[in-house]
């Protein structure tokens, strides 16, 4: 499977959720298609999953993606536990899956040597999982991810090859937009619930400078 296709798909069936890119090529993808409720990673591998995670137990009104990679999920392997120990249900973590720490060399990591990374998430206590390899699987079970209650797991079997897309290294900037767009769509949720008990539609979504 493509990993850039699958990225796309990702952020065309998530609509306007959060997104949290991890380092290298998980965020890399995400440029192309990016967006305020994309939160792209620099320099920190491995902490996709708990920072995805801090945005699923903080918003949980939302249904939060987190792109991963192979690689850097084995440099945190530990968050799968923190996850379902959270108990939080609006977190779908996809785990690209290329067999190698690719942007560092490419070298070989755990699943090329028969790590089985659904089986973990499993163990850790993850009622939904898949491992899928093409495209249209991917959709489909992305898709149902998206329905569901429920957090899931989905490893998503890529092809390797590294991507020629970089995102602002603006780090300030990145974390910034990131939390002004989920502050604006948590206060435009104040509106239509407002409106839906016939309260007075005060505007408190914040304000652009």
């Amino acid at each position: 499977m493509d990993r850039l296709d699958a990225s796309r798909a990702v952020v065309d069936l998530a609509g306007d959720e959060p997104i949290v890119g991890g380092v290298g090529n998980s965020t890399f993808d995400l440029v192309p298609f990016d967006r305020p409720t994309i939160f792209h990673m620099w320099n920190s591998m491995g902490m996709a999953s708990s920072i995805g995670l801090g945005v699923a137990l903080a918003r949980p009104d939302r249904r939060v993606v987190v792109l991963d990679g192979d690689g850097a999920l084995l440099m945190n392997l530990g968050s799968l536990a923190t996850e379902r120990m959270a108990g939080v249900t609006n977190l779908v973590h996809v785990v690209w899956d290329n067999g190698g720490w690719e942007i560092t060399g490419g070298q070989p990591a755990g699943t090329t040597f028969g790590v089985d990374l659904e089986a973990v998430a499993r163990g850790c206590g993850f009622e939904r999982t898949a491992t899928v390899a093409d495209l249209d699987h991917f959709r489909d079970v992305f898709r149902q991810a998206m329905a569901d209650d429920r957090a899931w797991l989905i490893v998503g079997r890529v092809a390797a090859g590294d991507s020629p897309h970089r995102p602002s290294k603006n780090l300030v900037l990145l974390r910034d937009r990131f939390m002004a767009a989920l502050a604006r769509s948590a206060a435009e949720g104040r509106l239509q619930a407002r409106a839906g008990a016939g309260d007075e539609p005060a505007d408190d979504r914040p304000k652009d400078d």
